[in-house]
């Protein structure tokens, strides 16, 4: 009788082959590895972002309300304390100063008046540059009757103004404020939730 066609031959198959330790234990090293970099990626992005907001911005409170109705007694929010290194000052930013007769208190403040400007108020009206100055911020029960001849404001001086205006101390006793003692804009109410949202 002929041999088996070697070619039709069928190799026995091979024992499964014992799973390693090693390989058993993998899973489970590739989860905690994973969560370990998820974790390590979160603490750092926090930490960057806490950094970030010390060094760019500085949480303040508001006391008094000579800025209401936009910022009541006792909101917190953020000031930008480096955008002035890049930017102009703006008429109508408002802004935290150093009081002028006081270094050691701060005032926050609407700006009504940049360098260059002529300024005149009239029974509560102010009048820019020969125009009436448009101001929907300022409610009308909250406007007075004060008066105030004009005036040059002087390089690198502000003049500033409270929203509320019959119960606000501002540039119109204490005279425009100098630029190096102006340090942030304010940016941002966080706290309380109902005042929540951009200072504009």
């Amino acid at each position: 009788m002929l041999p088996d066609d070697p070619d039709s031959l069928t190799a026995p198959a091979p024992e499964p082959k014992a799973e390693s330790a090693s390989a058993l234990v993998a899973a489970p090293d590739r989860v905690a590895n994973g969560v370990y970099l998820w974790i390590r990626d979160v603490l750092i992005a926090v930490a960057a972002s806490v950094l970030i907001i010390m060094f760019l911005y500085q949480p303040v409170r508001v006391e008094g309300t000579s800025m209401l109705p936009r910022l009541e007694d006792r909101d917190r929010l953020f000031i930008n304390k480096f955008v002035y290194h890049f930017e102009s000052i703006h008429r109508g930013d408002i802004v935290v100063f150093h009081y002028p007769r006081d270094p050691e208190k701060s005032y926050i403040k609407r700006v009504i008046a940049v360098p260059g400007d002529r300024l005149r108020i009239d029974h509560g009206r102010a009048y820019l540059n020969g125009k009436l100055l448009r101001e929907p911020y300022v409610p009308e029960k909250y406007r007075d009757t004060r008066s105030m001849p004009e005036i040059a404001i002087p390089d690198d001086e502000y003049f500033m103004m409270g929203d509320h205006r019959s119960i606000s101390s501002d540039s119109r006793e204490f005279g425009p404020v100098d630029r190096d003692l102006i340090y942030g804009k304010a940016v941002f109410v966080y706290w309380p939730t109902r005042d929540a949202g951009v200072v504009d």
